[in-house]
């Protein structure tokens, strides 16, 4: 299958590009800059240049392929909306390139969407107030005979090279001086190992049904006080409760993420794509020492 990757040269679209290639696919990746050129060549795939605001080229790479992989967003907090805006009209520049074709399309969203303090399914809808609504823009293409499915990343997608959330808190406990957790940090992250999460895109690529929500979840719920417990531990720092008002003060814009109790199943998903995570867990991954050799 040739197959049109955004985000390709990103944390977990790198990890899927290569899972990609290594099960026989042809891989062509979106780049917007002449570093994402030379990783997308030097990984094996075709390079397609272009980015999320050029609709045209967007409607091109996808229209030469026979499945898209959606995982580009611009992770920009200070506009979130714009970005949200931006990622709805990309996903349908995409799928109207696809419509009527039966071609898989597999967009990204995340499982914080869902509501707080209940154990989040795939059937149950997203329900968090955000501009971001790439789910129903993906799932609305299927009504457009396109075989459109999401897959909800755990918010900690982690590995050697991770980004994200998790890196985010090690600096920001390096910067305070402390690892801090929210009240009694019993709050819960689910996880998923990089190579895990690529492995699911591709599951959900090659046989996700139309209208289909994954859970890319491996750890169904770590609690927060535990990662920073670990985080303090390897940097030597005190490990401490702040308060929910504290909270804005210490971690900024993951405020919002050390606060939120997101447990999340993915049993459907292991049913209905035979997905299942075999690297290492978030606190094992963590215990091996990568995140802190910086």
């Amino acid at each position: 299958m040739r197959v049109f990757v955004t985000g390709a040269t990103g944390f977990i679209g790198s990890a899927v590009v290569r899972e990609l290639l290594n099960a026989g696919h042809q891989v062509v990746g979106l780049a917007r800059s002449d570093k994402s050129v030379a990783a997308l060549i030097a990984a094996g795939a075709e390079v397609h240049k272009g980015d999320l605001d050029d609709l045209n080229s967007l409607r091109e790479g996808a229209g030469s392929a026979d499945g898209v992989i959606h995982l580009a967003f611009k992770h920009d907090f200070a506009s979130f909306e714009a970005a949200a805006a931006a990622d709805r009209l990309a996903i349908e520049a995409m799928g109207a390139a696809l419509q009527g074709t039966g071609k898989p399309f597999v967009a990204t969203s995340g499982t914080l969407m869902l509501t707080p303090g209940i154990l989040g399914t795939e059937e149950q809808a997203s329900t968090q107030s955000t501009p971001r609504r790439s789910e129903e823009a993906a799932l609305a293409l299927a009504e457009h005979g396109v075989r459109s499915s999401v897959v909800r990343l755990a918010p900690s997608v982690h590995g050697e090279g991770e980004q994200g959330f998790v890196p985010t808190l090690i600096g920001i406990a390096r910067q305070k001086g402390v690892s801090a957790y929210i009240g009694d940090g019993s709050n819960r992250w689910p996880a998923v190992h990089q190579l895990d999460a690529a492995r699911l895109f591709r599951l959900a690529l090659e046989k996700g049904d139309s209208g289909a929500v994954y859970h890319g979840v491996a750890d169904e719920g770590v609690p927060f006080r535990d990662i920073a417990g670990i985080i303090g531990r390897h940097l030597n720092l005190p490990v401490l409760s702040i308060t929910s008002e504290e909270a804005a003060a210490h971690f900024g814009w993951l405020s919002f993420a050390a606060s939120t109790d997101n447990p999340a199943s993915s049993a459907l998903t292991r049913e209905r794509l035979g997905w299942q995570p075999v690297h290492p867990a978030l606190i094992s991954d963590l215990e091996q020492g990568h995140y802190f050799n910086k």
